[in-house]
């Protein structure tokens, strides 16, 4: 299977950016697209700039073409109703974080996905962003020693506008801190190397959005949050999450450390602090610069989004299974749950009652 043929659900402002990529990769076709908006439909057609089919409905791409692949890149509340048809097929596909705004959603497509043969693979690129895989490297060289605790902050602008305004309200995102934090739990989930049991909050929307109503609605969305996660191993986790913070130098700073050393990936700066004690002092780790020349599409996740969008394709040739799994994709949603529990009961909330049938 050398040329590939993709199907892409939904073109809004995420559904282009997955058609950058790929037309960056080599033997790979965007073959059709479906959305219900004009504008996203001819900003996706657009995008792929070449013989492409248009629907109004993914239903009748669905029924209609020849696919290799399929990305569902449609908003995310509507992403469960999406899932139940294209499961119902073998396609291979990848599913635009987050997986499901909630977790019985989510449950259902593990479960769907289990009964089938194709591929799903959940869009968390965040662990392909070259210096956060570097880290991911260098850890699983054992780098840190025994991991004891895993901090990522985020300081970042504002929500951007999507088609509808969609993403201004909790109800069809999930809430900020499964929208847009399931990437840093699906990445402290990996470096903890254990199970979440325990998640404490705190957050609120102080500065974002407080002005604007839509249809007689007030926007609801978090802007800052701290969240912490203790886990099964004794590993403890740290979010620091802000959406107002766009004056700054650092967006994402992940940090991992152990009883042997700390890493520290720093973006977009770039680079992976590394130190060891007894070898390294403060202010004196090793600094390298981490590029990937491979990739030929930087996007808006800093060439991540390349880099999954190659390793699917691959999968894809060779029959290959998800790096991240729809196991991953609920385990991220689950946190984020858990983190807005805490923040509306005012305590900590275990991750046995939020992922109970």
């Amino acid at each position: 299977m050398d040329d590939l043929r993709y199907g892409i659900i939904g073109t809004g402002m995420m559904g282009v950016e997955h058609i950058g990529n790929l037309n960056a990769l080599d033997g790979v076709t965007v073959g059709a697209i479906a959305d219900p908006d004009p504008g996203s439909r001819d900003s996706g057609a657009a995008a792929a700039a070449g013989n492409v089919n248009v629907y109004v409905n993914h239903t009748a791409m669905l029924e209609s073409e020849e696919l290799d692949a399929i990305v569902v890149a449609s908003p995310n509340m509507t992403h469960i109703d999406v899932l139940r048809d294209v499961l119902i097929t073998d396609t291979p596909v990848l599913v635009e974080k987050p997986m499901c705004t909630t977790v019985a959603d989510c449950r259902e497509v593990v479960e769907l996905a289990a009964e089938r043969d194709g591929m799903v693979w959940i869009g968390l690129e965040y662990r392909y962003m070259p210096p956060v895989a570097r880290l991911i490297e260098e850890h699983a060289g054992g780098a840190v020693g025994t991991t004891r605790m895993v901090a990522i902050r985020e300081h970042r602008f504002p929500f951007l506008v999507k088609v509808g305004d969609w993403n201004r309200f909790s109800a069809n995102t999930g809430g900020t801190l499964v929208e847009k934090c399931c990437h840093f739990f699906d990445l402290m989930n990996l470096l903890a190397g254990a199970s979440p049991v325990r998640v404490m909050a705190s957050g609120g929307q102080d500065v974002n959005h407080l002005n604007e109503s839509y249809d007689g609605q007030r926007s609801d969305i978090l802007d800052n949050a701290f969240v912490i996660v203790e886990y099964d191993n004794g590993v403890r986790g740290l979010l620091d999450l802000c959406m107002f913070a766009e004056a700054t130098h650092n967006q994402e700073e992940i940090s991992v450390v152990g009883d042997a050393g700390k890493l520290e990936a720093l973006i977009p700066e770039n680079v992976l602090r590394s130190g060891r004690r007894g070898q390294h002092r403060i202010g004196e780790v090793d600094i390298t610069e981490v590029h990937d020349d491979s990739v030929r599409h930087v996007g808006l996740h800093h060439g991540s989004s390349f880099i999954e969008h190659r390793r699917f394709a691959q999968a894809v040739r060779t029959g290959g299974t998800a790096e991240v799994n729809p196991l991953d994709g609920l385990m991220s949603v689950a946190m984020g749950v858990a983190a807005h529990l805490s923040i509306t009961e005012g305590g900590p909330v275990e991750m046995s009652d939020v992922l109970s049938p």
